[in-house]
């Protein structure tokens, strides 16, 4: 979700709506009046994982964020740290999340994700280990390839083109249904 800036981050002045030429023409954003800051509102780049454990027969693991209500289980996901690639993002995110160790991590792709102002980079990680969860997450399973839904949106998008990219046709859930499994 986009951050909602009242007050200016520097001068601590009420933010208001204010147009101003940019590089693609006047552009109305929060700006403040007084010392000329602009919050941009740029989306925010997350990582994702589609992970494969290697040890366990190619079975993918998708998790319970712990403060998700509900039983939908996702992709592991998370946030690079300043410094690092977002391939070493991926891989730390799987460690800390699961104990995983990556063996090797390859792009998937980009995926827009307006809903929370972020974009999505996706790997494919085949990871091995022991699985202890972080206290983020709730439960995890283990599903075959062929056996996964894919949601609607974000992440869901991310594990349908790595299950297209294998010659599976991915099955979306429909919200629609209540009766539909979850993954």
């Amino acid at each position: 979700m986009a951050v909602e800036y009242k007050f200016c981050p520097t001068c601590a002045q009420p933010l208001a709506w204010i147009e101003a030429g940019e590089d693609g023409g006047p552009k109305s954003r929060l700006r403040c009046a007084a010392c000329g800051f602009t919050h941009w509102n740029n989306p925010t780049p997350v990582l994702a994982a589609v992970v494969e454990c290697v040890d366990r027969g190619g079975r993918l693991l998708l998790a319970r964020n712990a403060a998700w209500s509900g039983r939908m289980f996702a992709l592991i996901t998370g946030f690079m740290e300043a410094g690092e690639t977002p391939e070493a993002g991926i891989a730390r995110e799987v460690l800390e999340e699961t104990s995983l160790t990556a063996d090797a991590v390859h792009l998937i792709g980009v995926y827009d994700f307006q809903r929370m102002n972020q974009v999505i980079i996706a790997y494919h990680v085949q990871a091995r280990g022991e699985i202890k969860l972080s206290p983020e997450l709730a439960e995890y399973k283990l599903f075959a390839p062929g056996d996964t839904l894919c949601w609607p949106a974000g992440t869901g998008y991310a594990l349908a083109d790595w299950l297209r990219g294998r010659g599976i046709e991915p099955q979306f859930i429909d919200w629609s249904k209540p009766e539909t499994p979850r993954p």
